[in-house]
């Protein structure tokens, strides 16, 4: 610590500490007085990450709840199939209902095995509880979330959070049971809406409509899953609510998110040329490349992400070819599977625009890491 003379100035102190793990400021704060005036400072808690899983096994609650008023962007992790874990982000979210008002964004991301398909109550509880009580959230990424996520809990963000900035709800459940008639009364609730994450069968041609209003808020991004068999059953959305919304929106940027289960009809059905999709993540079975070559001839001027998981061939490694030679604008592609040679200089040739890629030629151990462009 050296003499009382040499003790860092606060400001110094917080800008350390905001960058320091739980259980870490915790220890700080026991050091001496001054140092647990710069752990409990409010600017250090204003972002905050906790681990259910390794942060909390030392740490004291007192502490932590003492802090929670300060915290206004929380990323929570913890481990869905553990039970103590999942207990802890419980309490940690049941907590923030009665402490945080001021509680500006939340995301939570699960960690460890997939859960039972019936778990989960708690956690989404506790979340209901508490989007009910942050009249100030404006950014709720449930994502990472594998639960089953409900209409009560859509309508609860609706009416209880309407300065609502972003809301991504596009996570990896088994079924989507999250309405569209749920979505058009978020969408006319929060105005302010900005970004929106949802699967197929959730989104609507009258939600379109309502987010191409002349008084809204500029909307600027649109995630849509296509994984469940909701999707699937999903009707048509009409090319002309997609243009009106691209009208009113010009710096609207899509992401699509398909999986192998949908049949070939539903995916031309989804990929409609209107669509502004700047991020196409696809999971393709068999020798299915047709995907591929829409984005090529439809999203060239728009796309800047192309993610693809399917099995090596000839016939894939043509339509990537395509992919380069059309959609120059690439920022990133990354394929996991192996390509041959030509696949990697097409789109080293063409896409001058590139930051980093997966293009394997030779078999190297997982996970795969991409290579950044200089």
């Amino acid at each position: 610590m050296g003499e009382p003379g040499e003790q860092l100035p606060e400001e110094v102190l917080v800008l350390i500490f905001r960058h320091l793990p739980l259980r870490d400021r915790a220890a700080a704060a026991r050091v001496c007085r001054a140092w647990a005036a710069a752990a409990t400072c409010s600017a250090v808690w204003h972002n905050t990450n906790i681990s259910c899983d390794c942060e909390l096994k030392s740490m004291l609650p007192p502490y932590l709840y003492a802090c929670l008023d300060h915290v206004h962007n929380l990323r929570l992790e913890f481990e869905p199939s553990r039970e103590p874990s999942r207990r802890v982000a419980t309490e940690l979210l049941t907590a923030l209902a009665g402490h945080t008002p001021g509680l500006r964004g939340l995301c939570l991301e699960c960690r460890g095995e997939k859960p039972l398909f019936d778990s989960g109550r708690d956690v989404l509880d506790a979340v209901h509880a508490l989007c009910g009580a942050a009249r100030a959230l404006r950014h709720l990424d449930l994502r990472r979330l594998p639960f089953t996520l409900s209409d009560t809990l859509v309508l609860q963000v609706a009416h209880g959070c309407r300065e609502l900035r972003s809301l991504f709800l596009d996570n990896g459940t088994l079924v989507g049971s999250v309405r569209p008639s749920s979505v058009l009364e978020l969408v006319e609730a929060c105005r302010c809406l900005r970004a929106l994450g949802l699967h197929l069968a959730s989104l609507s041609s009258t939600a379109l409509e309502a987010l191409a209003a002349p008084d809204r808020a500029p909307f600027e991004l649109l995630a849509v899953r296509c994984a469940c068999p909701e999707d699937v059953r999903a009707p048509p959305l009409p090319s002309e609510a997609w243009v009106a919304l691209r009208r009113r929106h010009p710096w609207l940027a899509v992401e699509l998110e398909l999986e192998p289960a949908l049949p070939a009809e539903s995916v031309t059905r989804i990929l409609q040329p209107a669509l502004p999709v700047a991020a196409l993540r696809l999971c393709l079975s068999g020798d299915t490349v047709g995907p591929l070559r829409f984005a090529a001839r439809h999203y060239a001027t728009t796309l800047r992400l192309l993610e693809v998981r399917a099995a090596a061939s000839a016939e894939l490694d043509a339509a990537l070819e395509e992919v380069a030679a059309r959609c120059t604008g690439l920022r990133e592609v990354h394929c996991f599977c192996l390509v041959r040679p030509s696949v990697l200089h097409a789109f080293r040739a063409h896409c001058s625009r590139l930051r980093s890629y997966t293009l394997k030629l030779t078999r190297e151990p997982h996970p795969w890491r991409p290579t950044l462009v200089a």
